[in-house]
């Protein structure tokens, strides 16, 4: 026989489920982690026997159906229903349980809050088993393109040069309908008609979104996903994005916070740090972050809460004007706490009134400074390398959040071993799910429901990760041995909701209160 040859079709064999899968396989870790799971404590909508009607399914067959998917690459509902029926692994994960795809869609839909919470229970998991130290965390953001294009976005500047086009075009057809009556061509003057009545249709649509822009007191306005923003991606590059943020613990880089938002990175620090302090339920932490993040107010309320941060400084640019060198660019001028003097290259003292200055947007206060600055300047031989101003008087700014951030850029410069750590740390994790996984999109719209499912895909890493560090008989004995801390959970909830609250407060009105 030249071949192998396999089995008759016809053959009749004796076999269960259970003797298709090792008992090794990741797939158990699966069944392991959702048994152990209360689901109401959790939040999630779990469904109930009524008097009519065929029975439901249990939140159990929906939460295991998605964890295995994800962590498979797939996610479509659609797919997942096929798995169902043809893929040997989910039949025993289910019993052989195949529910419709639009019930699996409606779970990730239905429960975002409550897979929000169940990674925040796995962290607590990974805290009480060692896995995760809490002494050096690293903080990081990348953009997941929403259920939104470009062309369903839409900004004031957008809008103006739209409404432009149109008027313009109305003009041209305006001509050609002048045109056309003189020459009495009643087919053509319909036709321009029948243009200019749609052009005019389109014009009222972008006075309703301009109308609903100015509401919103926003910059740009979404119709698909009203969450979703146009954001700065690399370079100059915008795509409409939401922005996942992850707080990643060193140990074994393992995801101890994450959430979404449909902001840029410079207003994230605080939020994504507090959280993580939060989850770890440690006192402090070191904060690895990129310079992205560097924002005095966001790391005087690290500061606040404990958090020593280490955020790259930004490269300074000479702001005061184009007479200054950089010999004497404001890094050059000590601040002395004190006194609340600076004092000059040139050795004489700035001095300040006490009044707080506004640096206001619009009515956005962002921050409050003082002014320093001194007479001396007039009769100094260096003024012209100093100041070009006609006044021939230096004035320093000093934000109120300063000092924070003069400890912070201190910290960057001294611990420069320790912050190139932070590549390591994160980074890799964001490659593995938009490059690897292909979870780069999202099609889910709204920040809660995308954030549902950015949360069960940073649980499903760290699954996937903790089964690497332990091997499957060791996480299998630990899932089995653990008694999750439900009211642990309630707690972290309430108090991210607080701190959200106001957080969203602050950055509407630019005031903080801690």
């Amino acid at each position: 026989m030249q071949h192998i040859s396999g089995i008759s079709r016809e053959q009749i064999s004796f076999s269960s489920l259970e003797d298709f899968i090792c008992v090794d396989h990741p797939v158990r870790v699966i069944d392991a982690f959702v048994h152990t799971l209360d689901f109401i404590k959790l939040g999630f909508s779990v469904q109930t026997l009524k008097k009519e009607g065929r029975p439901s399914f249990q939140t159990s067959v929906f939460l295991k159906l998605y964890l295995y998917g994800y962590l498979n690459g797939i996610r479509s509902s659609r797919k997942l229903e096929k798995e169902a029926m043809r893929n040997i692994e989910v039949q025993w994960l289910l019993h052989r349980m195949a529910p419709n795809y639009h019930s699996i869609s409606d779970f990730r839909k239905d429960n975002p809050p409550a897979l929000r919470n169940l990674f925040k229970l796995f962290v607590l998991f990974l805290k009480d088993f060692e896995l995760v130290e809490g002494e050096t965390v690293a903080i990081d953001g990348t953009k997941v393109r929403a259920s939104n294009s470009k062309k369903a976005n839409f900004s004031q500047k957008k809008i103006d040069r739209q409404i432009s086009y149109i008027d313009n075009k109305v003009a041209d057809y305006m001509k050609e309908l002048e045109e056309a009556d003189v020459k009495e061509n009643h087919e053509k003057v319909t036709n321009v008609l029948l243009k200019i009545e749609k052009l005019k249709e389109r014009k009222i649509d972008y006075e309703i979104l301009e109308k609903q822009l100015k509401e919103s007191g926003d910059t740009q306005i979404s119709t698909t996903d009203p969450d979703a923003r146009a954001l700065l991606v690399v370079g100059q590059v915008v795509e409409v994005s939401h922005n996942m943020q992850a707080a990643v613990d060193a140990k074994h880089s393992l995801v101890v916070a994450t959430h979404t938002i449909n902001k840029n990175d410079r207003n994230a620090l605080a939020a994504i740090t507090l959280e993580a302090k939060e989850n770890l339920q440690v006192n402090t932490f070191t904060s690895l972050v990129d310079k992205g993040y560097h924002n005095g107010r966001q790391i005087q309320l690290c500061k606040d809460a404990n958090i020593t941060t280490i955020v790259a400084s930004p490269e300074i640019v000479n702001t005061n004007d184009k007479g200054t060198t950089p010999a004497y660019m404001v890094t050059q001028f000590v601040y002395n706490k004190e006194t609340d003097t600076y004092t000059c290259p040139e050795g004489e003292t700035l001095t300040s009134t006490g009044t707080w200055h506004e640096k206001k947007d619009g009515k956005k206060v962002h921050y409050r400074f003082k002014k320093y600055s001194t007479p001396k300047c007039k009769e100094c031989p260096v003024r012209n390398l100093c100041t070009s101003k006609a006044d021939g008087r230096r004035a320093i700014d000093r934000s109120e959040f300063a000092e924070a951030v003069e400890e912070n850029n201190k910290r960057y410069a001294e611990q420069q071993e320790l912050y190139k750590q932070r590549q390591m740390i994160n980074e890799h994790i964001f490659g593995t799910i938009k490059r690897q996984w292909g979870y780069n999109h999202t099609n889910l719209r709204g920040l809660e429901k995308v954030n549902g499912e950015h949360s069960l895909i940073m649980l499903v890493y760290n699954i996937k990760r903790t089964i690497n560090i332990l091997g499957i008989p060791d996480l299998l004995e630990k899932l089995k041995n653990w008694k999750p801390n439900y009211d642990r959970i309630a707690r972290l909830c309430l108090k991210w909701i607080q701190f959200k609250l106001i957080y969203d407060y602050h950055l509407k009105t630019q005031k903080f209160a801690a």
